[in-house]
């Protein structure tokens, strides 16, 4: 009897669910793409609906583009934060049978994260001093490798391979370290790459192999006014270009060579050899410049203020020997003469008030150091312009090249020392008296004196 019943086959409903990649948190104009996957589906030709916060998706293009008529992918081609919710699926075969709806799948678009570099130091440094620069992004993922660049160029190793890592660190830095750095940040199953602020660094030399020259030869100027940069070389390095950095534009390469060239809206005439030019000036042209050749080294970089205000400070565009003296003066606009009263600062306190518009430090020092700047009671006032006050030349700096004594002509001697014209002749004769009261120390003296003005007469 048992047999002879009949079989009623139980219906088992196949339920839906939403795939998503590349991940369910993405970020803004991410691709994603959505899977609508029934679980022993089998070959049965399904088509599919979507839902997003429970309300349904309408039939989107895209799929079309893909081939995908059945919907069973739903594609995002540029997440926003609107895409961001909860999504829901079910397949259905006829009008009789469906899948079950999908349990919910959330997803997040969010902001994409920006890497942020920071230098552990100032921008502008001595050669010698150490920095570290590090690379950091706040983000989900923690997977994040980082590359380093400088002046747009991938840094390598002395292998030559890509310098990977969350920080760079200069022991001990040289000229040929100055330049642009900034490091991107990417991820190995992404190919988004996301580029960090750039961080200049600054280094000053005390004896670079080449110089820019700036004409006329101060760090201020107004506008409208012209203005002349070249590389003076003293060495055989060749392809010296002008390269410069502004807060607004960033980094440009260089000042081109050819015979005109446009950087940032601002035209430079090369009118000779790496001579560039420009015959009225802009606030545009405010930046840092310097020399760089074609095998990476630098001349010491220089902050070139163009002011569209009447009052600019005369100040030294290289740093200033100890025990030198300093000279500032105070320029205004359409006034050949500076003499007109001036109130100095430093660091932005007043330094001295002068009835002259120029302001003499006699013998500078290291204290002296730091940002000045002028003030006239109707005129204004200038810029600020940073004062760099170096160590007192070195023994071997005075001589010439290193580990040489000899010193071949006396304008050599000049130029070195800092002596004035005239000091040459006296010096002999000014030592002679310090000299005699330390000649009862050693008869080896008394015979050097005796050389010396021998050869003295001698010329």
């Amino acid at each position: 009897l048992i047999s002879l019943l009949p079989v009623t086959h139980a219906h088992v409903s196949l339920k839906a669910e939403v795939l998503i990649e590349p991940h369910t948190h993405v970020y803004k104009e991410d691709l994603v793409i959505l899977t609508c996957d029934i679980q022993g589906g089998g070959d049965a030709k399904w088509t599919y609906s979507w839902y997003k916060d429970n309300d349904t998706l309408p039939h989107n293009i895209l799929n079309e583009l893909f081939g995908d008529d059945t919907m069973q992918k739903y594609i995002i081609f540029s997440a926003d934060d609107s895409d961001s919710g909860y999504y829901t699926c079910k397949g259905q075969i006829n009008d009789s049978q469906s899948s079950e709806i999908s349990d919910a799948v959330t997803l997040t678009v969010s902001e994409k994260p920006l890497p942020v570099l920071s230098v552990s130091t100032q921008s502008w440094l001595n050669e010698g001093d150490s920095v570290i620069l590090r690379c950091e992004i706040t983000d989900f993922h923690t997977d994040w490798i980082f590359s380093w660049h400088r002046n747009y160029e991938e840094m390598r190793n002395s292998g030559g391979e890509i310098m990977y890592g969350d920080s760079y660190t200069i022991n001990h830095t040289t000229h040929n370290h100055t330049g642009v750095y900034f490091c991107r940040a990417e991820r190995e199953e992404s190919s988004m790459r996301l580029t960090a602020n750039q961080q200049p660094l600054w280094i000053t030399s005390e004896s670079p192999s080449v110089s820019l020259i700036i004409n006329p030869s101060r760090t201020q100027h107004f506008i409208n006014d012209s203005l002349s940069l070249s590389c003076e070389d003293q060495s055989n390095s060749t392809g010296w270009a002008v390269k410069r950095f502004t807060q607004s534009g960033g980094f440009n390469f260089s000042l081109w060579e050819s015979h005109a060239y446009l950087l940032d809206f601002v035209w430079w005439q090369l009118i000779s050899g790496s001579t560039y030019e420009t015959t009225s000036l802009s606030t545009s042209y405010t930046g840092v410049y310097w020399c760089h050749s074609e095998s990476g080294e630098n001349s010491n970089p220089v902050n070139i203020t163009v002011h569209d205000g009447d009052v600019i400070l005369e100040s030294p565009v290289y740093p200033v020997t100890e025990g030198h003296p300093l000279t500032l003066r105070c320029l205004y606009r359409n006034t050949n003469s500076s003499n007109l009263r001036a109130d100095f600062y430093k660091d932005g306190s007043v330094f001295e008030t002068q009835t002259t518009g120029e302001m003499i430090i006699h013998k500078v020092s290291k204290s002296d150091e730091g940002f000045y700047h002028c003030k006239h009671p109707e005129r204004g006032e200038s810029p600020k312009s940073w004062v760099s006050v170096r160590g007192p030349l070195a023994v071997e700096d005075l001589s010439g090249a290193k580990g040489s004594s000899h010193i071949s002509s006396e304008s050599e001697l000049k130029e070195a020392s800092g002596l004035e014209a005239g000091s040459l002749v006296e010096a002999p004769f000014s030592v002679v008296m310090p000299i005699c009261s330390a000649v009862t120390v050693s008869p080896y003296l008394v015979v050097t004196i005796i050389l010396l003005l021998k050869c003295y007469r001698a010329r």
